[in-house]
């Protein structure tokens, strides 16, 4: 593991395969992955709607495949997770994975399947901040995860609870089931649990993340998609979540769980502490900003507001499908129709919507 090293490269819809070729290179991918374990595939489906800035692209499934296999990585699986308002295998057809996992013949394993692998009760070797707490029955994982290496597909985008989003968040879906928005009230502290635990069971970690179409706003679905051209890639959770964010416009250090993930010894948190290869960055400053929604605003009255006393008899009854059913319906059938089809269409005009297009066929 090359910790503190994070590549950027800049690149364009034309080269973008043999620029992640480049990227992976520069971040030592072959130093990071044992060639002979199987490799995860953890794509990032924010929303199944196909909405650039949100999900995984299909040219970052694609470069990524290519750039293994060309290092004879053999064994890829892609894995996916589902989350109470997104449905997994919608938003492969719907993205632009199924083409590009069917030619290079990756299969698809879902931790939601029973057939494909079992959650396990896990007891984490380093001291846990919080999943101990919210999980007291204990802490359980996919038994498919261990002693595999994993490759996160994040994007670079805002986040209404945890600012940005990005390696360390990409975890959250995977590593935890269906109860995990017990968590958001401690999200960060949570992130930091889940990199340790990664730490102990993967043979490797290693992330590409794509900012060619980044968002800005009200992330993780909602947000205002911006051509960025930007790549990053490392083998350091930490260290390319912290370039992320201060390319994005935000400290580094103050967002909870970059700063808690280099005090727990994670991984490099400090940019000045962090070798950027590839591009020079230090005067780069997009001015994200992270902002909320309607749905966002509600939550964060139980999670962190007025109301956060009512959290149990919120989240932990089955009151809390009164809120599952009301974000599905603002996402799927307000939003999106009225604001990110429009948006959706504007992108189309670009490169990288160009680019989208010709995943369909």
């Amino acid at each position: 593991m090359s910790r503190g090293r994070v590549a950027v490269i800049t690149t364009s819809a034309a080269n973008v395969l043999e620029d992640i070729d480049t990227l992976v290179a520069q971040a030592d991918m072959a130093g990071a992955l044992a060639a002979d374990k199987t490799t995860i595939l953890k794509d990032n489906i924010s929303w199944h709607m196909p909405f650039l800035s949100a999900n995984t692209t299909p040219w970052q499934l694609e470069g990524v495949i290519k750039a293994l296999r060309r290092r004879a990585y053999e064994a890829l699986v892609c894995v996916e997770n589902r989350t109470v308002v997104t449905n997994a295998r919608k938003g492969e057809r719907l993205n632009r994975y199924t083409g590009v996992l069917k030619d290079y013949q990756v299969p698809v394993r879902y931790n939601f399947n029973p057939a494909h692998m079992k959650w396990v009760r896990y007891e984490p070797k380093a001291k846990m901040l919080v999943l101990d707490q919210i999980f007291p029955e204990g802490i359980y994982v996919p038994d498919y995860f261990f002693d595999k290496n994993i490759i996160h597909l994040p994007t670079m985008k805002c986040h209404i609870y945890t600012t940005m989003t990005g390696a360390m968040k990409n975890a959250f879906g995977g590593l935890l089931n269906r109860k995990r928005h017990y968590t958001h009230s401690v999200i960060h502290k949570t992130l930091v649990d889940l990199l340790a635990i990664q730490q102990e069971i993967h043979s490797g970690i290693f992330t590409v993340m794509d900012g060619t179409v980044a968002g800005d706003g009200a992330g993780p679905r909602t947000m205002t998609p911006v051509v960025k051209n930007t790549m990053l890639a490392s083998s350091d959770s930490v260290a390319i979540d912290a370039i992320s964010a201060k390319m994005m416009g935000f400290d580094p250090m103050s967002i909870c769980c970059i700063r808690q993930a280099h005090e727990e010894g994670l991984g490099v948190g400090r940019p000045e502490e962090i070798e950027v290869v590839g591009e020079d960055i230090e005067k780069v400053n997009w001015h994200f900003r992270q902002a909320d929604n309607a749905v966002s605003r509600v939550g964060k009255m139980f999670w962190f507001g007025p109301l956060r006393r009512l959290q149990y008899m919120m989240f932990h009854t089955p009151i809390v499908y009164l809120f599952v059913f009301g974000s599905f319906l603002y996402h799927d059938y307000i939003w999106w129709p009225i604001e990110g089809k429009r948006r959706m269409r504007k992108g189309a005009l670009t490169e990288w919507g160009q680019l989208f297009e010709s995943y369909a066929k």
